[in-house]
Parts: structure tokens; C-alpha cells; sequence
């Protein structure tokens, strides 16, 4: 039975051929206990649906940017001027990008410090003017900050005291003028009458003991006591002494 016999052979070898192409299924079924039997939801992203980072790192570049002119600024003492170009709309600028920034928030808090003291300098000097817009600055920035309330009532207390105060005339005392002298000598003699501390302001070091070595001379044989300060004006603050009432 030769022709049998072969078609079985040939059949055994269809079913071994058959077998052996399905055996690669058999060895990459795993069980769902084997965490790499998971299969992957892989999809093909169209080009509007990829999404990119680099909207954030500009932001934040820019961000970044803006808080560095505003520090500039800060550091420059342009607070709230010119319009522009100042620290105050920086920081509310990147705050209106990221209404947590730290930064920003400290540099407001800065602003409203620097104010308070520019005003405690100026009502130093008797400068009350200056000193109530300094202060009416730093509440525009910040009307709850809590070292406004004493700031006010200094500079409330200063312009009720007796003190005495003197705004000279620059371009004479610049030129040491004749008249510059004589009412320098009759503010040195004020200041001995009185008992007084003097704060001397001037723009450079050197006008302002050329001021003193004037007072000196106008009450030879009596100790001044008193400071200096350097500032834009040239000006004389005669602290008097505490009376008790």
C-alpha cells in the first residue's frame, strides 16, 4: 500500500508544518499575574493633538524677565514713578500672570517699606510735605500693611513739636556766601540759646563741615551737638530738648 502509506506521510506532514506555524502565538501568551503580559493602548498622535512645553518655559522666561527690571527698578527707588517705567507695575504684572509668586509679592511689601522710610527721612528733616506723600505712596501700594499706622503717628507727633527748621538757600550756601555764613552763625547761636541738637543735611560731605566750622565759629567757647545727614537739599533741624509739662 505505497500510495496509502505516502498520503499519510504527506498528511502528517501538513498537520507538522500547520503545528509548528502556530507555536510563536503559543509562546507570547502570558498569564494577566505577569505585570509585562499588559498590553499597551499605543495611538499616533496627529500633529494638532501633540502637545509641546515650550509655552511654558517662554512664560516663565518671561516671567522671569520682568521680575529682574522690577528688582532693578526696586533697587533704583523707581517705585510707583516714572509711569513706564517703575517696580510696582512690574510685580503687579507678573502677579497677574501668577497671582503666587513670591517674589513678586515681597517686592510690594519692599515697595511699601522703602516709602515708610523715605518718609521718616524727610519728617527727620522737617520736610512734611514730602514726608505725607511718601506716606500716602506706601498706603496706595499696600493701605493694610502694618507699619503704616506708626509711620503716621511719628510724623503727626514731629510736625506738633517745637523743633526748629531751617531750609537754606543752596546756590549761597554752595557758593559760602557772606550770607550763607551770617545765617548759618544765627541758627549756631539759636541752637546755644535753645540748648538744641542740630541735624545738619547737604548734598556732600564736604558742604556739610564746611556748615558746622561756620556754627562753631559763631559760638566759639560752646560744644555743638548735633549730626550730619546727606541728602539732596541743604537743610537745619534744631531738635529741642523734652519739656516737662
Amino acid at each position: 500500500m505505497p500510495n496509502a502509506f505516502l498520503k499519510l506521510i504527506a498528511s502528517l506532514s501538513a498537520i507538522a508544518l500547520l503545528s509548528g506555524c502556530e507555536m510563536p502565538s503559543e509562546t507570547v501568551t502570558t498569564s494577566e499575574s505577569d505585570p509585562s503580559s499588559v498590553a499597551l493602548d499605543i495611538r499616533v498622535l496627529s500633529q494638532a493633538e501633540v502637545v509641546s512645553g515650550a509655552g511654558s518655559v517662554d512664560r516663565q522666561r518671561m516671567i522671569a524677565d520682568i521680575l529682574y527690571e522690577a528688582l532693578q527698578a526696586l533697587n533704583e527707588d523707581r517705585l510707583l514713578t516714572p509711569l513706564d517705567d517703575n517696580a510696582h507695575a512690574r510685580f503687579k504684572r507678573v502677579l497677574a500672570y501668577d497671582a503666587d509668586n513670591e517674589i513678586a509679592l515681597q517686592g510690594l511689601q519692599d515697595i511699601v517699606l522703602r516709602y515708610l522710610q523715605l518718609s521718616e527721612e524727610s519728617m527727620r528733616r522737617g520736610l512734611f510735605e514730602e514726608a505725607k506723600t511718601m506716606l500716602d505712596r506706601a498706603v496706595f501700594v499696600d493701605a493694610k500693611h502694618p507699619d503704616i499706622s506708626s509711620v503716621a503717628e511719628a510724623l503727626e507727633r514731629e510736625m506738633n513739636s517745637d523743633d526748629l527748621f531751617f531750609e537754606l538757600d543752596y546756590p549761597q550756601i554752595a557758593a559760602r556766601s557772606e550770607q550763607a555764613q551770617n545765617q548759618l552763625a544765627d541758627i549756631a547761636q539759636q541752637a546755644r540759646d535753645h540748648e538744641a541738637f542740630f541735624l545738619i543735611t547737604a548734598p556732600n560731605d564736604d558742604m556739610a563741615r564746611w556748615m558746622v566750622s561756620i556754627m562753631r565759629q559763631a559760638v566759639s567757647g560752646y560744644r555743638l551737638r548735633g549730626n550730619i545727614e546727606l541728602a539732596s537739599r541743604a537743610s537745619i533741624r534744631l531738635r529741642l530738648p523734652a519739656t516737662n509739662d
